[in-house]
């Protein structure tokens, strides 16, 4: 077995390997000698090449009155096998043993099938062929086909047609060779589903030059087998239109300086002339001209990498490469991720890694409402979009973890999402969460209890907290396509939404046929990257006084949003402001409920007095009957 780069075309043949060899090993190639069958029989048939730039040379020869009946020989059967190729019949076999043998495609029609002459064209609109494995593919304007008066026989390069195909009854054959341009070639036979040995070898380049040789190798090996008469060779040869390999300017300097070593320059044009190239020394180095089999070579890099490989790799030296390395300042205001990362492991998550690649089917339930970025060549139909949201890859991964009974899950992802947005794909880095089962392990010290929106709204609030700067996000309730109505907020901060928390919808967890509640959250991870530095502050030696307040508001007053008045409405001896109990139920009218709250004031420089904290409460209070409608509690 040998394994080729995909650049080098001009070694997938046996003559190309036996070159190759030649050169690595210092040994003479011993070239076959192909005597050129003489015509038998004058017979010719027309070829007319209509886009010589895509086929710059074409080939052709009638063979007259072969057997059809006659078999393979058991040498060429056995060859064939060995490389993976099964027997077709003796002219088939003759091309693929060919094909093995010098790295060129070649192709046989059945001459009583061939209508007036042979037209290498552009295929034209509307036409379609039935290809040798049955297929029937509508044409493109851009595909170069071999044709006939009737249409097209064959794709050039990639693959025969069915109708023109030679079999077991075909006695008169018209044999085909030819060098299509790459460039015609590549990326043609992707688009109609194929990939056949002729095109992989037509798209990276073959041997214009040696298309007589083949020609005449495979007449020999079929009269040989077949018998019948050969006829004239047809050669159809446009010289402009031949592939001319560039003259490089190949430099001495450039190439110590790329592999690290000096090698003379005896040496490199032994190299370069061993390999076929023409050389001529020039005033910095040589001007050097590849062969025309090797399309690969292109640009001074190129030889510079051909020098290497027949030098030896292993000869290069190795050192440890040296270089000045610049310090990066870090701003101590930036949160990195992995302290995101940090905190959700440290409160028992696990972090997981999905594919950026969703079912389209998946995401519209999700995220109705952002249009997804499809992929041009998906892995398959269930990864053909991008994902908006991490959701759909963590829900994937709770139903795999509960279908292996693990019915405790705390997961979390980091990653990239896409969004469209003004016809542009903006790539959004995310971090997302999801919680199900029970809130604790199975122990002894505490009843099992299954998680709720305050378990994650806690976790979050904790992420939040890593920029120093909880107070400025704001939790708010609304409407979302994914999460439970009445169970869901946004996050929100300077007026603008950074992410969303809450319960899976009912119809998402009936879906996906999960039984206990399933509780998410998702966060840009831009908005938690700027955090606010701690700064000292004395701590005050006069004592504090707390106020305890029990106020009845409406229903949809949020809480975030009272301590918020608190803050504004209150001196600056106010130290701090909580909510620890909210209450419903008998003394406080329907649609209201009470809020107690502490409230700590404390000066840095003196004692309050109670008339000072007095008239702090009651700015306090008038501020919240103004926004809120608030009212004492009795």
């Amino acid at each position: 077995d040998i394994d080729l780069t995909p650049n080098r075309g001009d070694c997938l043949g046996v003559a190309g390997l036996a070159r190759e060899i030649g050169v690595l090993t210092r040994t003479a190639l011993t070239a076959r000698d192909i005597a050129p069958v003489p015509a038998g029989i004058e017979d010719r048939f027309p070829v007319e090449v209509a886009a010589p730039a895509a086929c710059p040379r074409y080939l052709g020869r009638v063979i007259r009155n072969i057997d059809p009946a006659a078999p393979t020989p058991l040498w060429m059967r056995e060859r064939l096998r060995r490389c993976g190729i099964r027997s077709l019949g003796p002219v088939i076999d003759v091309t693929n043993y060919v094909l093995l043998e010098y790295g060129q495609p070649m192709h046989g029609f059945d001459l009583g099938r061939l209508q007036a002459g042979i037209q290498v064209r552009l295929a034209r609109e509307g036409e379609t062929l039935t290809l040798l494995d049955g297929r029937s593919v509508a044409l493109d304007t851009e595909t170069l086909v071999i044709a006939d008066a009737r249409g097209p026989l064959a794709l050039a390069g990639i693959m025969g047609g069915e109708d023109s195909g030679v079999g077991d009854t075909t006695r008169d054959i018209f044999l085909e060779c030819a060098h299509f341009a790459p460039a015609a070639i590549i990326g043609r036979a992707r688009r109609y589903g194929l990939q056949t040995d002729s095109s992989y070898r037509f798209e990276r380049g073959v041997d214009p030059d040696r298309c007589d040789e083949v020609m005449e190798a495979a007449t020999r090996l079929i009269l040989d087998i077949c018998g019948g008469e050969a006829g004239p060779v047809v050669d159809v040869t446009d010289p402009a239109s031949l592939p001319e390999p560039p003259r490089i300017n190949f430099r001495h300097a450039r190439l110590t300086r790329l592999l690290g070593v000096e090698i003379s320059a005896d040496e490199v044009t032994d190299i370069l002339q061993r390999l076929g190239m023409t050389v001529t020394p020039t005033a910095d180095g040589w001007e050097v001209v590849a062969p025309r089999f090797r399309f690969d070579i292109g640009i001074e890099a190129d030889l510079v990498e051909e020098v290497g490989r027949i030098h030896g790799y292993d000869t290069l030296p190795s050192e440890d490469s040296h270089a000045r390395l610049l310090m990066h300042p870090q701003p101590e205001s930036c949160l990195p991720l992995y302290a995101l990362h940090d905190l959700l492991v440290d409160r028992d998550y696990h972090e997981v890694i999905t594919y950026s690649f969703v079912d389209p089917q998946q995401q519209a339930r999700v995220a109705p409402d952002r249009e997804a970025v499809p992929l041009a060549n998906p892995l398959s139909a269930d990864m053909s979009v991008m994902r908006t949201t991490l959701l759909t890859g963590l829900i994937e991964t709770l139903k795999y973890n509960l279908n292996r009974q693990q019915p405790r899950v705390r997961i979390f992802e980091s990653g990239l999402r896409f969004v469209k947005q003004d016809n542009e794909i903006q790539q959004i880095l995310t971090i997302s969460g999801l919680i199900s089962g029970s809130r604790l392990p199975a122990q002894w010290g505490v009843k099992s209890e299954p998680v709720d929106f305050y378990d994650m709204k806690s976790d979050v609030e904790a992420l939040l907290g890593l920029t120093n700067r909880a107070e400025d996000f704001i939790f708010k309730p609304v409407e979302h396509a994914a999460l439970h109505p009445g169970q869901s907020a946004a996050i929100q901060i300077d007026n603008k939404v950074i992410g969303w928390l809450g319960a899976l919808h009912p119809a998402l967890q009936k879906y996906h046929q999960l039984t206990d509640n399933v509780y998410v959250f998702e966060l840009d991870v831009a908005a938690l990257s700027h955090a606010r530095i701690p700064r000292f502050e004395p701590l005050s030696r006069y004592p504090s006084i707390r106020r305890d307040l029990a106020l009845v508001v409406d229903e949809s007053v949020q809480a975030a949003a009272v301590l918020t008045a608190i803050r504004e409405a209150a001196p600056d001896s106010l130290a701090d402001a909580a909510i620890f109990d909210v209450y419903h139920g008998p003394g406080v009218e329907n649609g209201r409920k009470s809020l107690a709250l502490s409230l700590i004031l404390q000066d840095s420089s003196r004692t309050l007095t109670d008339e000072e904290c007095e008239q702090a409460l009651a700015r306090i209070l008038e501020k919240l009957k103004l926004e809120f409608n608030a009212t004492l509690r009795d």
